[in-house]
């Protein structure tokens, strides 16, 4: 009868702190480093969304005032030295590649600029380009993509293990009240809790900042095709 008292008295302490430090503090050594775990796939969640925001909206605007320019009617040549030289945003390193081809091999003595596959190296020259500035672009975005369907099952698998030790504990204080059951539950439950939150905000992330980076995609290879057309036609005019 004493011990059932002491075991229902420690309960209801336990149940009194519900708060997410409680929670944390009363829970086994490995729910613990479930949920330290999820808490730090959930701050780099964070900084990855806040950081892909940020460039994704630094690089459409740097692509808009450069397309101003490139469109502007003023000389490639001056456009290439100013940007294209040393680009500093993925369009003006499209636009430098291209142009940099294209320069390279009309100083070539002799070169037909129609035929001496100059198209194909300029073509071949944005395809890379655009290929490697999509690869720095989706850095870390695999992380987004792992951590929503993972997160779940980690914390559920925290669950799974407070119960386990809840039930063990149970059984050793011969005691199945409630006030006993319900702290050992709620910390278990906690560790799923944290998966959820850290899975959501990840997997809409990726959708989001998956379609943007392939618009802006698009939007590189639709001014690389307009670019080489237009040098294709200067090549044809020097023919």
């Amino acid at each position: 009868m004493d011990r059932a008292v002491d075991a229902a008295n420690l309960g209801v302490a336990a149940a009194g702190d519900l708060s997410v430090w409680g929670l944390f503090m009363n829970a086994s050594l490995m729910v613990k480093l479930v949920m330290l775990g999820l808490v730090f796939c959930s701050v780099m969640v964070w900084a990855i969304i806040f950081d892909k925001i940020v460039t994704l909206r630094r690089i459409n605007k740097q692509a808009t005032a450069f397309e101003d320019r490139f469109w502007s009617g003023g000389s490639l040549d001056d456009l290439y030295e100013s940007d294209g030289a040393k680009p500093v945003h993925p369009l003006a390193a499209v636009f430098g590649a291209a142009m940099g081809e294209w320069r390279r091999s009309a100083r070539i003595p002799g070169v037909d600029l129609v035929r001496g596959g100059v198209k194909e190296r300029v073509d071949r020259a944005i395809g890379i380009t655009v290929t490697r500035e999509m690869d720095r672009l989706r850095r870390w975005v695999i992380f987004l993509a792992t951590v929503g369907p993972v997160a779940p099952f980690v914390g559920l698998f925290g669950t799974v293990w407070g119960i386990m030790h809840s039930f063990s504990a149970i059984a050793a204080m011969h005691n199945t009240n409630l006030s006993v059951v319900a702290p050992g539950i709620s910390e278990a439950l906690f560790a799923t809790a944290i998966g959820l939150l850290t899975a959501v905000p990840s997997y809409v992330a990726y959708n989001v900042i998956s379609n943007s980076l392939d618009l802006f995609q698009d939007r590189l290879e639709g001014f690389g095709t307009e670019f080489a057309a237009i040098l294709s036609r200067q090549s044809e005019e020097r023919a």
